[in-house]
């Protein structure tokens, strides 16, 4: 039974010790293990595996990923960082920049602004074109000068009311819609995410007057189109107590994990820890500076439990961006079979031709 125990362990935890971390490796493939059955099972497989989402918003999501190995849960987050489009600014036609910025680093800074535009509605700008049409662009103009405010105290020194303008921010980009765009889209629903954020400062009579054009592209081409801030992943902690602990040891044992995980509750008139809450653990492995309590936990991670956090940085929402990651996996078209501009296959290759051959009518 001992050696029974000790073989799951071994195929089923990543064992944290105080000088060592073990059973790092994946051993249950077919033949490493004796009276068990690890060839691949498609069966098996759907059984097992399964996405819990445990929260989403427009700014991140967390979901867990139970049953699959590491390669699966990095395939994920590949995806996500370099698989997903966006609309970003690809092209700055300057007219004016008096400003102490260059044009090149301005153009750079305008790149890394996110746009909250859906870029399901918007096509693959095709390579070489240079104007763009209203199926792949949103042009937005920036046009300002600064002033000084006739109305400014004499004695002030504050530039915020001597100069008029001279911060200029997102909010002074203007949307200028290309062909039958206005009707299209409402007004407000093209623009940057945040309207506050700090291009440049300008001081009397120096000026920015430019045109932005944005298009549709993926992390894969430049890190502007990734709508993914900071994508990573985590195996579940599990955390076992080998004995009661009671007392004062049930509270320090509480101190030496993170907020929240050990919980300390009364009983038939003693104070007895319990595991509350495992995946808010950081594995700190602190317990294991107290020769007292060190003997009494095991530290360990499912294998096949990955807890996946992202945290969403540009104009696709942590709705939209969850909506975009099986994109590139799933099958039934036809037309997407082939491979698609930018080398995107499935459903993604289907929805860039669709404009040239004609969607094929099979869900996406």
């Amino acid at each position: 039974m001992a050696a029974a125990q000790a073989v799951q362990e071994m195929r089923t935890r990543v064992v944290l010790g105080e000088f060592g971390v073990r059973n790092v490796h994946t051993t249950d493939f077919p033949g490493n293990y004796s009276g068990y059955d690890d060839a691949w099972d498609q069966d098996r497989f759907e059984k097992n595996f399964r996405v819990d989402v445990v929260h989403l918003d427009e700014n991140s999501l967390e979901f867990d990923m139970v049953g699959i190995d590491a390669a699966i849960a990095n395939a994920f987050r590949r995806i996500l960082l370099a698989e997903v489009p966006t609309m970003a600014v690809e092209k700055v036609l300057v007219y004016n920049n008096t400003s102490i910025v260059q044009d090149e680093i301005l153009a750079h800074r305008l790149g890394l602004i996110p746009i909250h535009a859906d870029p399901r509605l918007f096509e693959y700008r095709n390579q070489g074109d240079e104007e763009g049409t209203e199926i792949d662009t949103l042009q937005f103009r920036l046009q300002v000068r600064c002033t000084r405010n006739p109305h400014a105290a004499k004695d002030s020194s504050d530039p915020n009311e001597l100069y008029v303008n001279h911060k200029v921010y997102t909010r002074h980009m203007t949307w200028v819609p290309l062909g039958n765009q206005a009707d299209v889209f409402p007004e407000g629903t093209i623009r940057p995410v945040h309207d506050d954020i700090l291009i440049a400062q300008l001081r009397p009579g120096q000026e920015i007057d430019l045109l932005m054009h944005c298009v549709k592209g993926i992390g894969k081409d430049h890190a502007k189109f990734s709508p993914v801030a900071t994508a990573s992943y985590r195996l579940l902690p599990d955390i076992t107590l080998l004995e009661p602990v009671e007392g004062e040891a049930a509270e320090e044992l509480s101190r030496c994990f993170s907020p929240g995980v050990i919980e300390v509750q009364e009983a038939q008139g003693k104070k007895v820890a319990r595991v509350a809450n495992p995946r808010l653990d950081t594995f700190s492995r602190e317990v294991f500076r107290n020769e007292k309590l060190k003997k009494l936990v095991r530290l360990a991670r499912v294998r096949d439990h990955y807890i996946c956090e992202y945290r969403v940085g540009g104009g696709a929402g942590g709705r939209r961006s969850s909506r975009g990651v099986p994109v590139g996996s799933r099958q039934g078209c036809s037309l997407g079979a082939g491979v698609g501009p930018r080398g995107l296959r499935g459903p993604s290759a289907c929805q860039s031709l669709s404009s040239q051959q004609g969607c094929c009518r099979q869900p996406c």
